[in-house]
C-alpha cells in the first residue's frame, strides 16, 4: 500500500501535466451544447466547437467528434454535419433516424454543400484555425435533433465519453458539465434570448498522446561559422527508414503516389533525421543596432500539404522584433510580463499552404530584430531559439554543445592590430 499511493499520485500528476502547455496554459477546444427547443420526444440543440488554442489548429481532413448516449437516444436529423454511420434503425417504421448508434461519430460537411444542409460556421471540411491566427475561423457548429431523450431540464441526460480527433489522436475530453444557459442577441440587437439548457465539454491536447516521436526538428547555422549544425540523427525516429524514398527516386513519378492514405501514413524523403518537417534557423547578418535571422521550413512528406501552418519560437530577443518580411507574426505573452515567445504563420493566399515535399515544399522569411544592448550577445548560442513548435508540436533541437560557436578571431585580430600600432609607435620614438 505504501508503494501504491505514491504511484497513483505520480500517475495523476503526470497525466495532468501531459496535457499542459506552458506556452499556451489556457489553450483548449470547448464543445458547447445549447438546447434551443423541445420536440415531442427530445430536443433540438446547437453544438459549437471553439478552438481557444493560440497556435494549434485542426487541419484537413478535419475534426471528428464522438460521444456515447446516456440512454437510448437517436439522431433524427443534422444540419451542418453528419454522422459517419447510421447504425441499426430497423425498429423504426416510417421516418428513419439519421443515426441510431449508441456511440455516434460526427464529422463536418465539405464546402459547397447545398444551402439547405448548411448551418452557421459549418461546412469547412472540419478545418479549424487557431485562436491566435484567426479567431473568426476558429469556430465550427452544427445543429442536431435528438429523439428518445428527455423533454425537460430534469429528464435530459448528458452524453458521456466524448472523444475528439483533430484529425489524429492527442485530445482528451473531460466530462460534460452543465453551465449557465448561453444568451443570444437578435439581429437588431434589441432583444436577448437564451438557451433552454447548456453544457460544456473541454478537450485538451497532449503531444505524448499524439505520437511517440517528435514530428519536426531544428537545424542551425550562422554567418560567423562555416559549420552547419544539422538535426540530430533519428530526431523523429528511424523505424520508418525502410519506407522512405530518395529525392530522385522514379517512384515519385507514379500516378497516385502523392495521394494521402486513410491511416495518414507518410511517405518521407530519406534523411538522417527522418522528420516530416525541418525548421532551419540561420543568423544571417549583424548590424550596429540590429541583427537579421532567416527562418526556413521544409516539408519532407510527399503525401501531405500543411494548411494554416504555424511556427512558434521562444527566444529572449523576440520582445524587439522590428520587421518580419514574408510571414505574419504575432507575439504570444502566456504569462503577461515575459515577451519572449512569438508565432509565425503564412500570409493568406501567399504562403499559408506548405506544399508537399519537393521543389515547392518550403517556405522562408527573414526577421529583423533590434538589439538590446543590456542583454544582446552572439556568444554561447544566445542567438538561437530556446524552443520551437511546428503546428503546435515541439520540435527536436540539437544539443547546446553542438551549436555554431562564435570564434575568437575578432578578439585576436583586434589584439594583433593593437600590437602592430604599438610597434610602429615604438619605432617612431626610437627613430626620433
Amino acid at each position: 500500500m505504501r508503494f501504491l499511493i505514491p504511484a497513483l499520485i505520480f500517475l495523476v500528476l503526470f497525466s495532468s501535466a501531459a496535457a499542459y502547455d506552458p506556452l499556451d496554459p489556457n489553450g483548449n477546444i470547448t464543445v458547447k451544447w445549447d438546447i434551443m427547443s423541445w420536440t415531442p420526444d427530445g430536443y433540438v440543440a446547437t453544438v459549437t466547437m471553439n478552438n481557444f488554442q493560440m497556435y494549434r489548429h485542426i487541419m484537413s481532413p478535419g475534426w471528428t467528434l464522438g460521444w456515447t448516449w446516456a440512454k437510448k437516444e437517436v439522431i433524427w436529423s443534422m444540419v451542418g454535419a453528419q454522422a459517419t454511420e447510421q447504425g441499426d434503425c430497423s425498429k423504426f417504421k416510417g421516418n428513419v433516424p439519421h443515426c441510431c448508434k449508441r456511440n455516434p461519430t460526427v464529422v463536418d460537411l465539405l464546402p459547397g454543400v447545398p444551402y439547405n444542409q448548411q448551418f452557421t460556421n459549418c461546412c469547412k471540411g472540419g478545418v479549424l484555425s487557431s485562436w491566435g491566427q484567426d479567431p473568426t475561423a476558429s469556430v465550427s457548429a452544427f445543429q442536431v435533433s435528438v429523439g428518445l431523450a428527455g423533454t425537460s431540464n430534469k429528464t435530459v441526460k448528458l452524453p458521456k465519453n466524448f472523444t475528439l480527433l483533430g484529425p489524429g489522436p492527442g485530445y482528451t475530453c473531460g466530462r460534460a458539465k452543465i453551465v449557465p444557459p448561453t444568451t443570444f442577441l437578435t439581429t437588431d440587437r434589441r432583444r436577448k434570448t437564451q438557451a433552454l439548457m447548456t453544457w460544456n465539454v473541454t478537450c485538451t491536447y497532449s503531444q505524448l498522446l499524439a505520437r511517440k516521436n517528435p514530428n519536426c526538428c531544428v537545424s542551425l547555422s550562422s554567418f560567423y561559422n562555416d559549420t552547419i549544425t544539422p538535426c540530430p540523427t533519428c530526431s523523429c525516429g528511424c523505424q520508418n527508414k525502410a519506407n522512405c524514398v530518395k529525392s530522385d527516386s522514379k517512384i515519385l513519378n507514379m500516378v497516385g503516389i502523392h495521394t494521402p492514405k486513410k491511416n495518414n501514413a507518410p511517405l518521407l524523403q530519406c534523411t538522417h533525421h527522418m522528420c516530416p518537417i525541418r525548421v532551419h534557423w540561420h543568423i544571417k547578418q549583424n548590424y550596429k543596432d540590429y541583427w537579421r535571422v532567416k527562418v526556413s521550413i521544409t516539408n519532407f512528406n510527399y503525401r501531405l500539404n500543411h494548411t494554416l501552418w504555424s511556427l512558434v519560437v521562444q527566444h529572449p530577443n523576440l520582445n524587439n522584433v522590428t520587421q518580419v518580411f514574408s510571414f505574419d507574426y504575432k507575439p504570444l505573452v502566456p504569462y503577461g510580463l515575459i515577451n519572449d515567445t512569438g508565432m509565425f504563420y503564412g500570409m493568406k493566399f501567399y504562403n499559408d499552404l506548405l506544399m508537399e515535399a519537393g521543389p515547392l515544399g518550403n517556405v522562408q522569411s527573414e526577421v529583423l530584430l533590434q538589439k538590446d544592448k543590456n542583454t544582446f550577445t552572439l556568444k554561447q548560442g544566445w542567438a538561437f531559439p530556446r524552443k520551437v513548435y511546428f503546428n503546435g508540436d515541439e520540435c527536436e533541437l540539437p544539443p547546446p554543445d553542438a551549436y555554431p560557436y562564435l570564434p575568437n578571431s575578432a578578439q585576436q585580430n583586434l589584439f594583433a592590430f593593437s600590437t602592430f600600432i604599438s610597434s610602429i609607435l615604438f619605432l617612431l620614438i626610437v627613430i626620433y
